[in-house]
This record gives structure tokens, sequence and C-alpha cells, in this order.
């Protein structure tokens, strides 16, 4: 028998509050969503400081390493955890289809920061956060909706 991390949250929180429970577990897609995205953030990051600093790339290099590698983390979680798309049918088309989304979103990403910043005169980290969220607001409707839609029976 295996012990699955996830279910023992679940039990833990239903044993403190069955309400919380029944609220949180609604949301459980929301909340995998943002555990995967983070993820493959800190796989980013952690990637781009070691192939700069450790081992002396050069950043522009290590940053493309780190993406791809990020890409690879942030698709699986997406597709197998997430939304729970077990199918390996199509596979190779959802990952073409999802580089397309993740290059794009660098570009709405990019565009949003320097509006921010430029023309609102925000903070250049608040305006990463503030285009994060919405980057990422937009990327679960369109992985939801249409990279990782469960066919109906």
């Amino acid at each position: 028998m295996t012990i699955n991390p996830e279910d023992m949250l679940w039990k833990a929180l239903y044993a403190v509050s069955p309400r919380a429970h029944q609220f949180a577990f609604k949301r459980r897609m929301i909340a995998r969503y943002i555990i995967a995205g983070g993820t493959a953030a800190a796989v980013n990051l952690s990637l781009l400081y070691f192939f700069t600093d450790i081992l002396g790339f050069w950043y522009v290099i290590s940053a493309v390493m780190a993406f791809i590698a990020a890409f690879v983390v942030s698709f699986c979680f997406q597709k197998f955890w997430t939304f729970e798309d077990r199918s390996t049918e199509g596979v190779h088309a959802q990952a073409a289809v999802y580089l397309m989304v993740a290059v794009l979103n660098l570009i709405i990403n990019t565009a949003l920061i320097y509006s921010f910043v430029e023309f609102l005169a925000v903070h250049y980290l608040l305006a990463q956060i503030a285009a994060g969220i919405i980057v990422a607001c937009e990327s679960f409707f369109v992985y939801r909706r249409f990279i990782f839609r469960r066919q109906r029976a």
C-alpha cells in the first residue's frame, strides 16, 4: 500500500475542519496549478543560478537551459497532476501547443512589465508580480479549455 501525501493532507484537513475541507477540495485544481507553476519557477531560477554561478556558463545559455528544464517540469505537472490528463495519445501535439502558449506568455509578460514600469511608474518587481498573476490566470483557462480538456465519454 502506497502512502499518497496529497490524500493525507485532505484527510488531515477534513479532521480539522470539514467545512474548510469542502471549500478547498472543490478548488484543488487551482491549488495544484499554483503548486505546479511554483515548482516550475523554482526549477527555472535554481538552474539559472546553478548553470551561471556554479558552472560558469554565460547567463543567456543558462537561461535557455533553465527554461527548457522548467518547461518539461511544468508540462508534466500540469498535464498529469493539475488537469489529470493521463492519456499519452497526442502528447507531442499538446507539448507543441503548450510551448507556443509559453512563448506567447513570455511576450505578454514582458509587454505588461514594460507597460507597468514605463507608463504607470510601478516598481519592476511589483510589475513582475502583477504581470505574473495576469499571465497565470490567462494560462489556466487556456490549459484547461484547449490543451488538457477532458474528452466527454
